[in-house]
């Protein structure tokens, strides 16, 4: 039996969205509903509402979630109605050459449900990172579903499904920040700071917020940089080295997802640094660097996808330590709203006004 609920879309480029009626089919074959409980609005649903993603509207948007199990189809083990669930948009397949390399997080034939979610007249709907969790239930793949310890507020919890756990992921995963090392991360929104939290739990001894926003740079602050610069009033890569005894950082993390920041990261670094690109680009952006410099400088240039993180290794211990007071994730959840209320959030997002606004339902 489908169910209707209530879900947020965007219907065309730029349009601003609506909450309209969704058709959710019953879980089939290797599939789960989920009733959502909180829902992240993330920077990647202003971009797939403003057509830098792709074309395929309309969009059910919303990814960033946390919620119920409520059913499960054929096939699936180790996933139950009632399990409290963080969802993620990584399901791993288990057979590609990376899951058999022991790589999973470079997992190349990552799925989501073959179901379709839909309009009350059928129009089908793509659903945002093959979650859509802007809406009262969703079907995902259930190799989308994390369960982890249900003590954790659920609008805490979404905010794993995507932004922070990409900013931690790219420090400690990616990067593999040690302690005592030198960090520099440009740009202090949701992701940069999940980044900045990363490298104070890994043990870094400098870590340096950048950003061209003071409220923002009063946020990095507070989840543990020892330095800010606002880089419209500073040069950033001079500002970094000048803190790092001349050398610059060991480790920078660009989270703009911008040409000119990611050469200020470039340049930012020690010899012999890595840089780590987690900020998400637009298709027409383009690099210009001189190769020498790539080939001179030596070191690392590495992107970050969703923090390469394996879900299943890195949610629950997450969980743990945020339950244990170590990881002060509440702090990312700048107001909570309804389900009606996506497209202020945007607005605000858009201004800088918060680091995250999250759907509860």
């Amino acid at each position: 039996m489908a169910h209707e609920v209530r879900g947020v879309i965007a219907s065309a480029k730029g349009a601003p969205v609506s909450l309209v009626t969704v058709v959710v089919p019953d879980p089939g074959p290797g599939e789960a509903l989920v009733t959502v409980q909180a829902c992240g609005v993330c920077h990647t649903d202003l971009h797939y509402r403003e057509g830098g993603i792709g074309a395929d509207f309309p969009y059910l948007l919303g990814h960033e979630a946390a919620g119920i199990v409520e059913a499960v189809g054929p096939d699936v083990t180790g996933l139950a109605p009632g399990d409290f669930v963080i969802l993620n948009w990584r399901a791993v397949c288990g057979q590609c050459r990376a899951c058999l390399r022991g790589r999973p997080w470079y997992c190349f034939a990552t799925h989501n449900a073959a179901q379709h979610m839909t309009l009350t007249d059928g129009t089908r709907l793509s659903a945002a990172l093959g979650i859509g969790a802007f809406a009262e239930k969703t079907l995902v793949a259930a190799g989308q579903c994390t369960k982890v310890n249900p003590a954790i507020k659920a609008e805490v919890a979404g905010l794993l499904g995507c932004g922070v756990m990409a900013g931690l992921g790219a420090a400690l995963n990616t990067a593999g920040v040690g302690r005592g090392d030198s960090v520099a991360v440009i740009g202090c929104g949701g992701v940069g700071n999940g980044a900045i939290l990363g490298a104070a739990l890994a043990g870094a001894r400098t870590i340096i917020g950048v950003d061209v926003d003071d409220r923002k740079l009063e946020w990095a602050r507070g989840f543990g940089a020892t330095h800010t610069v606002n880089s419209r009033s500073a040069d950033p890569v001079e500002q970094v080295r000048e803190l790092t005894e001349g050398n610059g950082a060991d480790v920078v993390i660009e989270a703009v997802g911008r040409p000119e920041t990611y050469k200020q990261a470039f340049y930012a670094r020690d010899l012999a640094g890595t840089v780590v690109l987690v900020g998400v680009p637009t298709p027409e952006m383009e690099l210009d660097l001189p190769l020498l410099d790539v080939f001179g400088r030596g070191g690392s240039l590495k992107s970050s996808w969703y923090g390469d993180c394996l879900p299943t290794r890195d949610f629950p211990m997450l969980v743990d330590l945020h339950l244990q007071g170590r990881l002060p994730l509440e702090r990312f959840v700048s107001e909570t709203i309804a389900l009606d209320a996506v497209e202020e959030a945007f607005a605000k997002m858009s201004r800088g006004e918060v680091l995250r606004s999250v759907v509860v339902l």
